[in-house]
């Protein structure tokens, strides 16, 4: 297992990354600064930074993000929704990423419901076009965690017209990160999402209707995934407004917490 985030130093406009410690809270944690390339050989330096002192990026930037729909089982069940026969998807743009600790500002004319949803985030590492099933895997390079963060009045505002992505892609509304983590099995992951530090989604990946195998590879037959892109693998049942001055972290097994708080306008 190795995870990696991105960074820039003090006074300092230069990206760089590298691998972080384990064993310890990602405050505490050290990097071993790399060169090279994140998906196409690193190459460690000997330069250890602690990562107290550092602007943490997100741990990649996404071509493209995507986001799946009704993929929980329970959640779909509970709501009386129909289990859907392939991945039911939308695209986040890139203005709405988000990194670890930062701040989910709300557009200024709008005054409906934002809400958060924790989810497992899948980062694609290689080329990836009609790949099978079982050799998805090979082209995943990890994990990381996602806040999919949704101004859900809006979805239905216009009869005519779902809006997912203007609702989904908004600045701020794209949270994942702080890091990347590989060589996990995603099936024994569970997400669970704190919202002021009460646990408020508590859900299985095994419960995901389309696995992030399946789901690598379904999207694959429609659309060519490069390195780096994200793919959000749903939300399970307990999703909130956020209200200003609140705090959603979620928690995935074995991979660093995502942290990030509604500002006060």
């Amino acid at each position: 297992m190795s995870k990696w985030i991105r960074f820039r130093r003090q006074d300092s406009q230069i990206v760089e990354f590298g691998k972080v410690s384990e064993g310890v809270e990602f405050e505490n944690q050290q990097v071993n600064v790399c060169t090279g390339s994140l998906f196409n050989g690193a190459e460690p330096t000997d330069e250890v930074l602690d990562i107290q002192g550092l602007e943490i990026l997100n741990p990649c930037w996404p071509g493209k993000m995507i986001g799946l729909w009704k993929n929980v089982r329970a959640a779909a069940e509970k709501q009386g929704l129909s289990i859907p026969d392939e991945p039911l998807y939308f695209l986040k743009s890139s203005n709405c990423f988000l990194p670890h600790l930062g701040e989910i500002r709300r557009p200024e004319y709008y005054d409906g419901r934002i809400i958060y949803e924790g989810e497992l985030g899948v980062v694609i590492g290689k080329v990836c076009k009609d790949v099978s099933e079982a050799d998805a895997a090979d082209f995943i390079f990890g994990y990381t965690c996602v806040n999919d963060v949704t101004a859900l009045s809006l979805i239905d505002k216009d009869p005519t017209f779902a809006q997912w992505c203007r609702a989904k892609s908004m600045d701020t509304f794209g949270a994942f990160g702080p890091s990347i983590t590989t060589d996990i099995n995603p099936e024994q992951l569970q997400v669970q999402t704190y919202y002021q530090g009460k646990l408020r989604q508590d859900y299985a990946i095994s419960d995901l209707i389309f696995s992030p195998y399946q789901i690598v590879s379904l999207l694959s037959k429609d659309m060519t995934l490069y390195p780096g892109d994200l793919i959000a693998c749903g939300t399970g049942s307990g999703v909130l407004p956020i209200k200003p001055g609140s705090t959603v972290a979620v928690h995935i097994d074995g991979l660093d917490p995502l942290s990030n708080t509604m500002a006060v306008v």
